[in-house]
């Protein structure tokens, strides 16, 4: 099985979120299922070179925009699998990798540059399996072009929802110039006056697949589904819900190179020490008593914030201090400064996003907040758990199906889960969790209940496997 794994992200190269993280280890953990799987992906001006082994190509050609483009290609192994990056500044050389008003010239020429770069290596994949919306373009022109036979004429295509809330909506003028000569080629982008490339991946992918088997089905309702949720229910015999994994090469605590301290599930030792080491970093005072709130996140209403900006002083006053990492919308930005000046010192933030201070977060935390309107997957709640962090999540998509609520009668139990999307309702479960931290016998129990799940990628690897056989029998 040949498979091409299209993303215009993934670690190490570039990351802005959790597709990040899925595509840095699903084509490795492939590959050690047996797949010959390849990742192709953008050459940022932010990827550090040094992860370039060598430049492969300097001449590739793509049609693009009704003449011809020559790029450059580098491989690199650094993500475990073959990568493939493609070598274009114009219009990956921007400082950061989406919110240009270009962006659909930006991945409709990645697209291009992609189908024209598994032509020149010569043996078609089996399957191309895309990513979000930036790989909706190339879905449309596999499917465009196969009643003309040719390279790509027994290839199948999996479209990968990560968040359905992304679009990639463009001006449906700019149809035509890039490549969509009209009729069906075209028809499949419109969406409410716009064009959609994920909408055009969608249509015309042989089959979708999603990031947790409950996120499958919200999407086909209104509340979720962002204005496609026709088209998940008129697809839904195509769609599979499929939990992400976690790479435990980069996301173990007895190994983490970014920690202070190493630590397993018998000995939780080395825990203590990288709180207090997080405590240090932040100018908070030294107290290993006092439970640690963590969240590191993108700052936007999806994230639940306007829900923590409601509790955040009784979570204070409850004794908790509370540690944030991430930068978005202005607003939930002032809100975690005027807490933090208002709170020195319970209260600390770093805005931004720094990979090695997420380690030590997870590491050093007592309890992860995840209290989002809606998750796909989310991956900070297997990280948490893993790290013997306890998570207190809203029950919606990936979050209800990874986290196990705790049942004090049975002992049973990974975390703390809420349903109504209701600041009272998470601030109970904040409470909840707060008193049982308070009964180190018990929530050590909790602690290894979550260490002990396997949320690894081999699982969720052997089930895309048998979705890539499944698509020739459709």
């Amino acid at each position: 099985m040949r498979v091409a794994f299209l993303s215009s992200e993934a670690v190490p190269f570039a990351k802005t979120g959790g597709l990040g993280d899925v595509a840095g280890a699903l084509p490795k953990a492939l590959v050690a299922e047996g797949v010959d799987a390849t990742l192709i992906h953008p050459l940022y001006d932010t990827t550090d070179r040094a992860l370039l082994r060598e430049r492969v190509f300097d001449n590739l050609e793509v049609d693009w925009l009704g003449g011809r483009r020559t790029v450059s290609v580098y491989l690199s192994y650094a993500a475990g699998a073959p990568a493939f990056l493609i070598d274009a500044p114009e219009y990956f050389a921007r400082g950061k990798v989406y919110g240009f008003p270009d962006d659909h010239y930006r991945f409709a020429f990645f697209g291009r540059a992609a189908l024209a770069l598994l032509g020149r290596l010569g043996q078609a994949p089996d399957v191309i399996h895309g990513n979000d919306w930036p790989s909706g373009f190339a879905a449309a022109w596999v499917r465009a072009g196969r009643p003309w036979g040719g390279f790509l004429a027994n290839t199948r295509t999996l479209m990968s929802i990560h968040n359905l809330a992304y679009q990639g909506l463009f001006d449906p003028g700019d149809l035509y110039r890039l490549g969509f000569k009209g009729g069906e080629e075209s028809n499949v982008f419109l969406s409410n006056g716009a064009a959609s490339s994920l909408k055009a991946g969608l249509m015309t992918s042989d089959a979708v697949s999603t990031v947790s088997p409950r996120y499958s089905f919200e999407i086909q309702g209104p509340e979720q589904g962002h204005g496609l949720d026709w088209l998940m229910r008129q697809r839904r015999d195509r769609l599979v819900g499929i939990t992400n994994g976690v790479d435990y090469d980069a996301w173990d605590p007895a190994t983490d190179p970014h920690l202070p301290a190493h630590y397993t599930a018998d000995d939780l030792s080395g825990k203590r020490a990288c709180k207090l080491e997080l405590l240090r970093r932040f100018g908070l005072p030294e107290e290993p008593g006092r439970p640690v709130i963590a969240s590191i996140s993108r700052l936007v209403a999806q994230k639940g914030f306007d829900l923590v900006r409601q509790v955040a002083w009784q979570v204070l006053e409850a004794g908790a201090a509370f540690v944030s990492l991430g930068s978005g919308e202005s607003e939930y930005e002032g809100f975690f400064q005027r807490l933090k000046d208002s709170a020195p010192h319970r209260v600390a933030i770093y805005r931004g996003f720094s990979e090695p201070l997420a380690h030590q977060i997870e590491a050093g935390a007592d309890i992860f907040l995840m209290p989002s309107l809606f998750e796909p997957c989310g991956l900070n709640q297997m990280y948490s758990m893993r790290y013997g962090t306890v998570p207190v999540v809203r029950a919606t998509g990936g979050l209800d199906d990874t986290v196990e609520q705790f049942d004090p009668e049975t002992g049973e139990g990974t975390g703390f889960k809420f349903g109504p999307y209701d600041a009272r309702a998470l601030l109970g479960e904040v409470r909840e969790a707060l008193h049982w931290y308070t009964r180190p016998e018990v929530w050590r129990r909790i602690q290894r209940n979550g260490m002990a799940v396997d949320n690894s990628w081999g699982a969720a690897a052997r089930k895309y496997v048998r979705v890539y056989h499944a698509l020739f029998d459709l």
